[in-house]
């Protein structure tokens, strides 16, 4: 039998307990013995759950007993979850987690930790909820170079987006609609406004180029300035807004960013809709491939964070390489300045200002999209040549989306 145990017993770490249950014939086959949780810290008691007397509020208990040989780290938050996860790999106990804040943080650090003391350190449920998008961009994808990665991060986010677009309803409006049905927090603010998102994308973007990026240093824009109008302006041109995380490499430097985007019909993407996660990864010899399905809830997220003790505790004999991760230099990081792709404007003028906003941008990709407001799409050109051609208009933009082609 093999011992594992639990740090928080909210709804992942509870949900995780419930697939152990649930599929334990199924999990033991692929493990070659049964696995055991032994330990579920918590602060809380849980006296009607069925595994309630397992519960303990020291993590000294876990770290002392050698029958423990995974933890499954779910608690949520940078503090105590990374110093727990340290002691965990020093303790020379394998972790696994869905934290995505500790791994954006402090991933380059615990995967080194994990390599010393020959363990392993896996996070499939930090990103995707239960779309397998990192064990995938580790193996499946190894014999690719990584051109970009766009994703729908967040599905609190694109529910909220979704609900404007279908029913014309205003941010706020959805955001409660968001709030009733649980899928957004009483404070949401990691969410709507791109935290969230951006946590997510530095572990794509580690992943797939080698460097962990500090969230707090990408450029983030949440979906707090999103209309209902931006939303129907998206779907006459064709398209939807949808907030977006990417990364790519400019050169041999590496860009991240989060903020909405224009996202046209053609793109499958914009076809993601409500809570759902869609991850669009572009390889050199696979091209694209779309990662969808349930980006967040209870056991879409635990049978991720299920998948990674499988994968463990039925290669314990086997000495895995971890990613080998450094932290992102200021001159590894490319000027988001230089990031080009199409941008959509909307502006507010006549006839006269359109042709003005064609010439400026070069483009005639033009069309009023109700009395008194017209949009242009630019060809692809960097953000500091666009913010150029803007000025070169002497039009004051009401809004700008850059288009995910």
């Amino acid at each position: 039998m093999m011992q594992i145990a639990i740090l928080g017993f909210g709804v992942v770490g509870s949900g995780t307990a419930e697939v152990l249950t649930e599929n334990k014939k199924r999990i033991e086959a692929h493990c070659g013995e049964e696995v055991s949780v032994k330990y579920i810290l918590d602060l809380r008691e849980f006296p009607e759950h069925p595994l309630g007397d397992r519960v303990v509020h020291d993590m000294e208990i876990i770290l002392r007993d050698p029958e423990v040989v995974l933890v499954a780290e779910m608690m949520g938050g940078s503090h105590p979850a990374y110093e727990f996860t340290r002691r965990a790999l020093e303790a020379g106990k394998h972790v696994v987690t869905s934290n995505k804040e500790v791994v954006a943080s402090f991933g380059v650090e615990l995967l080194e930790l994990a390599r010393a003391n020959r363990v392993s350190y896996l996070f499939e449920a930090s990103v995707g909820g239960g779309i397998p998008i990192i064990r995938p961009l580790q193996t499946d994808l190894a014999s690719n170079e990584i051109l970009s990665i766009s994703g729908i991060l967040n599905g609190t986010t694109n529910f909220i987006l979704t609900k404007m677009k279908q029913e014309g309803a205003e941010f706020a409006d959805a955001l409660k609609v968001a709030q009733a049905n649980g899928y957004a927090e009483a404070n949401p603010a990691a969410d709507v406004e791109g935290l969230d998102a951006a946590r997510k994308i530095v572990i794509l973007a580690a992943l797939a180029f080698g460097v962990l990026i500090d969230p707090k240093t990408i450029p983030v824009e949440g979906i707090t300035g999103i209309t209902g109008e931006h939303t129907a302006l998206a779907d006459k041109l064709g398209g939807a807004v949808k907030l977006i995380g990417h990364t790519e490499r400019i050169g041999d430097k590496v860009y991240a960013a989060v903020s909405p985007y224009f996202v046209p019909a053609s793109n499958p993407i914009s076809h993601v809709d409500d809570v759902f996660n869609g991850i669009l990864v572009d390889a050199n010899m696979l091209g694209r491939a779309l990662f969808y399905g349930a980006g967040a809830g209870k056991l879409p997220t635990a049978s991720a964070v299920v998948a990674d003790i499988i994968d463990i505790l039925s290669h314990r004999a086997e000495e895995r390489k971890l990613p080998a991760w450094k932290s992102a230099k200021k001159e590894e990081l490319a000027d988001p300045a230089d990031y080009a792709c199409r941008r959509v404007y909307l502006f507010e003028g006549c006839p006269k200002c359109a042709a003005k906003a064609k010439v400026a941008f070069g483009t005639e990709e033009c069309s009023f999209v109700c009395d008194g407001k017209f949009a242009v799409v630019t060809p692809v050109m960097r953000a500091k040549d666009a913010e150029a051609a803007l000025a070169a208009s002497g039009l004051d933009a009401v809004l700008m989306l850059p288009v995910l082609d």
